[in-house]
Order: C-alpha cells, then structure tokens, then sequence
C-alpha cells in the first residue's frame, strides 16, 4: 500500500478534488490543513519551496496541485 498524505486547507476547490479521487479509487490517506496547523504548512513548504495546496505526497514523491496523471503515475509505481 501506498503512504498518501495530503496538505490541504477547507476553502480549496483543487483539494476537495484531490479528495473525491482518492476516495472514489478507494485510497487511503493522511490530511493536513495547513490552514490550522503551522508545522505542517512549515513542513510543506520545506518539502517543496511552495505555499500553494494541495500538495500530495506518495511514497516521498511530491506533486503540487491536483495532477491526476502524476498521481496515478505514483500510485501504480512499484
């Protein structure tokens, strides 16, 4: 199984998507509201040198923004 973590806030539309994805292809994931807890928008932007969300992290790949292809690349590597 694929470790999916999700930095997101509650007003972004391209989150609320990236959300709906993974729950219709039945994918687990971990959520941070980056909105609420500043270590993990600390985190995020550490990770990626960028504010904007969502950023999705799989398996230590990160993709920001709601890049579907990316992301079922990621999910289908091994």
């Amino acid at each position: 199984m694929k470790n999916v973590t999700i930095y997101s806030t509650p007003t972004c539309h391209f989150c609320h998507m990236a959300k709906d994805y993974f729950k219709e292809n039945n994918i687990e994931y971990i959520e941070f509201d980056v909105a609420a807890d500043t270590e993990k928008r600390a985190e995020m932007m550490e990770k990626t040198g960028q504010m904007g969300v969502p950023q999705i992290e799989i398996n230590g790949e990160m993709v920001v923004g709601f890049n579907e292809a990316k992301i079922e690349e990621l999910l289908k590597a091994e």
